[in-house]
């Protein structure tokens, strides 16, 4: 009977301290995963992102360091998927999907990076060899306070927009009859 007993106690133990393991797979991620569809011309184009909140931090230049590729998101990094070629500023991206960086800059223009291996953590093991094409871009200041980290598609290009900055990836369909 005392091992009987003794058994349940353990399992009551057990069933006791796997409930709050098994609570925090709930738990929603800080940076909430994003998915934004849009059509550029008669592409459809998709960026599967997390967006991280602002949260009263310094953001450009201090979270996310100047010169140094980002992966344009929280978690993992950033994917862009066009199901048509584009031209990108003056670089032709063909249909696929990419992992999407950026390269922030104190002062002047931007890089925005479309990469061939688009599933990866972060920028951890990006390698710069594996670039689709690299494109300056422009940043745009705000007035008011972005908190979280937003992108949006329109016919000219898309844009993410976090803090008090924009920054404007310019694009169209390479063959706009297609």
């Amino acid at each position: 009977m005392k091992k009987i007993i003794n058994t349940i106690l353990l399992l009551l133990l057990a069933a006791a301290l796997s409930v709050p393991a098994y609570a925090q797979k709930d738990k929603p991620r800080v940076s909430p995963p994003e998915l934004v569809t849009g059509m550029i011309n008669k592409a459809t184009v998709t960026i599967n992102y997390s967006s991280p909140s602002v949260k009263g931090r310094k953001i450009w230049g201090g979270l996310v360091p100047y010169d140094t590729v980002w992966r344009a998101g929280a978690n993992e990094a950033t994917t862009f998927q066009t199901d048509k070629d584009l031209l990108i500023g003056t670089q032709v991206l063909p249909a696929g999907k990419y992992g999407f960086f950026l390269v922030p800059n104190k002062t002047g223009q931007w890089i925005a990076v479309f990469n061939k291996v688009p599933n990866q953590w972060g920028a951890f093991k990006y390698d710069k060899n594996q670039d689709q094409l690299r494109v300056n871009v422009s940043t745009q200041n705000l007035d008011a306070v972005q908190e979280m980290l937003v992108y949006k598609i329109n016919p000219d290009g898309f844009s993410l927009t976090w803090e008090k900055l924009t920054v404007i990836i310019p694009a169209q369909q390479n063959h706009p009859n297609e």
